[in-house]
């Protein structure tokens, strides 16, 4: 079978499993293809946690991979995908875990990424590979796939994400103090991604200056694990003016529909600069140990303190151009490089680009 298809394929299926930002970039890519081949069958392989954010979107089957189970998590996928026959598989995801997701998945065309992109020897699980494109952002990345198999990409990427009813009313009490919302999703619970993170007391500080200024509403996001929780009593302790701690007790779609309606959102490289992506928020981006030009907030790039140049200068002694795309600083002390001054200038220039003056 050669591509690009010559006419609609009956069906795909598409191997991205994880994390919540990935695949918040993987959404536009499947409705592109939507889009462009309305009668076509779209199966996506995708992770527990992040179903629970993309379940309800329209036309989409989801096949969910729990890897908290282990082999019987593989083994249900197995089973649920119950021998069908695709005809491409999109593997756009270069992980050990996806890997062997992609042997469960019977298809003539296996399509990944190219070998310099294709981490955990991704190649060995493909038969066609995307040509070589160096240095873009992931995102960008993902739409190769779409273009190979014959999908043009649109001028806009579309994500619409559902969100319910239930899930609107229960967040809608939050916005009544007033229409003006910082949003902090201030760090990563993952215990070996903590080098991403800011400092509390930091935060707390940008959080005042929002509320003094602006007359924001200040919401800190976040999930329930440990470090999470520990950020969220510490900004709340730190700040002078009320902040509503809203860690651990909203689920994805909830927190999906809460950066919907945020003025302005404040967080690290994290899943939620680009959930707030999806849905037309700002993002201040604070970046010292990744490239925001890789893993950046697609539209916010304007927005992002970016403190990486000098943080890989410290890290390695030479410049970005020497390293591998993507290369990530995993020196904690390296968040520090950001101060609190650069970050007010971004979320001053975030206020005035929403039409918001300061209120004294």
């Amino acid at each position: 079978m050669q591509l690009p298809f010559g006419q609609p394929p009956a069906s795909l299926c598409v191997v991205r499993l994880s994390a919540i930002g990935d695949t918040c970039h993987t959404v536009p890519v499947v409705r592109a293809i939507q889009d462009a081949w309305p009668s076509t069958k779209l199966t996506w392989i995708v992770g527990k946690t992040e179903h629970s954010l993309l379940r309800d979107l329209e036309g989409v089957e989801f096949v969910v991979l729990d890897k908290s189970r282990g082999w019987r998590g593989y083994a249900a996928v197995h089973r649920e995908l119950g021998g069908r026959k695709f005809d491409a598989l999109l593997h756009m995801h270069a992980s050990t875990r996806a890997n062997i997701v992609s042997t469960l998945v019977r298809s003539p065309v296996r399509i990944g990424f190219d070998r310099a992109r294709a981490r955990d020897q991704q190649w060995l699980f493909t038969n066609t590979k995307l040509a070589a494109q160096p240095q873009r952002h992931v995102m960008d990345g993902l739409f190769e796939f779409a273009e190979l198999i014959g999908v043009p990409r649109p001028p806009k990427p579309r994500w619409d994400i559902p969100v319910g009813a239930a899930d609107l009313a229960a967040i809608a009490p939050y916005f009544k103090k007033s229409s003006r919302t910082l949003v902090i999703s201030p760090c990563t619970g993952q215990r070996f991604r903590n080098y991403r993170n800011w400092r509390a007391d930091w935060y707390a500080q940008v959080a005042d200056y929002a509320a003094q200024r602006y007359g924001a509403y200040v919401l800190v996001t976040g999930g329930n694990t440990e470090i999470e929780q520990q950020y969220g009593r510490e900004i709340a302790s730190a700040a002078r003016f009320q902040t509503q701690n809203l860690i651990g007790k909203t689920t994805l779609k909830q927190l999906l529909a809460i950066l919907e309606r945020a003025t302005v959102v404040l967080c690290p490289d994290s899943g939620p600069a680009h959930m707030a992506t999806a849905v037309g928020t700002p993002v201040v981006g604070l970046y010292a140990t990744s490239n925001r030009l890789r893993t950046g907030p697609y539209y916010s790039q304007h927005l992002v303190v970016d403190k990486y140049p000098e943080a890989v200068a410290k890290e390695f002694g030479r410049p970005i151009e020497t390293l591998r795309w993507g290369q990530r600083v995993r020196d904690p002390a390296a968040m520090s490089l950001i101060t609190v001054a650069d970050v007010v200038a971004k979320i001053d220039a975030a206020f005035a680009e929403r039409g918001i003056a300061p209120v004294r």
